[in-house]
């Protein structure tokens, strides 16, 4: 037993370990890829990636990040010069549209009456009175009086400011970047609205476009569009619903839709609204320069209306042009 302890296991595991190194040995240069015939003739292939043209269901929907706003006072105008003979309102008031603010009171001097006696030839001089013309300015909306200025015996001229009227009603505001003023050239009249920690989302109505308010700290005279936004939505909250003025906002608008559209990744297509160029890949694999119109986006992929067909294979990106960014439709936000 010492003798096979000592000589013969050893000799076997040395035996088993040789077999071993033999066979990995084999295994490796076996499985070794054969070299080229010519070393200048490249091993891979680089080939543009490429997409084909599909249908899909595209909904045009940008969602905006906002805040709840109190409507801006109104202001009140004198609509006739002359002199302030009576006040009919004062701040704090709550007034209905129509109701009368001010009363303007115009006194003109009248050339006097000349007649001539015929067969005398005398003149008589018959002064008149002067002409005197009153008019009541009424509230051009139903509201509370915030601010009145006008006093009794004052003198006023036509669109003088003498008051100012909150309506007392709540709108919502947010934001636009340059891509998704784009994607709403043709706004719709209402919005989705969700008021973080409010009720549940509502419908806003009176969908409106206007020019965004300059952000805080900005000189006087800066761009808004250096800032990153140039353009604003606005909309009406409903009179039934309850939030309020600062509160967090969300505004989901959808600008159209189309099923069954024609679609190619936005990445594929230089240019983003109404008219594109993209890169047809044809029989002999060169890819072929190819104007299209655009429809609908969902940021993701875009409408094809004219220029293509369904099945037609395009280059996935814009050759020789860096690969545009991606823009999540739900917050504007660049996501590739």
């Amino acid at each position: 037993m010492g003798i096979t302890r000592r000589i013969i296991f050893p000799a076997l595991r040395i035996v088993i370990w040789g077999v071993i190194a033999a066979l990995l040995a084999v295994i490796a240069f076996r499985s070794a890829p054969e070299p080229p015939d010519d070393p200048a003739v490249p091993s891979a292939e680089l080939v543009e990636p490429r997409v084909a043209v599909t249908t899909a269901d595209v909904t045009n929907t940008v969602t905006l990040t906002g805040q709840v706003v109190a409507d801006a006072a109104a202001p009140q105008k004198v609509t006739q010069r002359g002199t302030v003979t009576a006040v009919h309102a004062k701040p704090g008031d709550v007034v209905e549209a129509g109701a009368p603010l001010l009363e303007v009171t115009l006194t003109e001097p009248q050339e006097p009456l000349t007649k001539t006696d015929p067969e005398t030839g005398e003149v008589t001089v018959t002064e008149r009175r002067p002409k005197v013309t009153k008019e009541t300015v009424a509230a051009t909306i139903g509201g509370t009086v915030a601010t009145y200025t006008a006093l009794e015996d004052q003198e006023v001229s036509v669109g003088d400011d003498f008051a100012t009227i909150s309506p007392g009603t709540l709108s919502v505001t947010g934001s636009m970047v340059a891509e998704q003023q784009f994607r709403l050239l043709q706004i719709p009249a209402e919005a989705t609205v969700t008021v973080t920690g409010g009720p549940a989302p509502f419908t806003c109505t009176g969908l409106r476009m206007g020019s965004a308010a300059a952000p805080a700290g900005a000189e006087e005279g800066t761009d808004p569009a250096a800032a990153g936004t140039s353009a604003s939505v606005t909309c009406a909250v409903p009179g039934d619903v309850t939030v309020f003025a600062g509160l967090a906002a969300e505004l989901e608008i959808t600008a159209g839709s189309a099923e069954g559209a024609l679609v190619v990744p936005v990445t594929a297509v230089l240019g983003r609204v109404e008219q594109g160029k993209v890169w047809v890949v044809g029989e002999d694999g060169e890819a072929e320069e190819r104007a299209v119109t655009l429809g609908l986006t969902d940021g993701t992929v875009v409408q094809v209306t004219e220029g293509l067909a369904e099945g037609d294979e395009v280059l996935e990106f814009v050759p020789g042009v860096d690969v545009l960014p991606v823009v999540d439709p739900m917050t504007g936000e660049v996501i590739g």
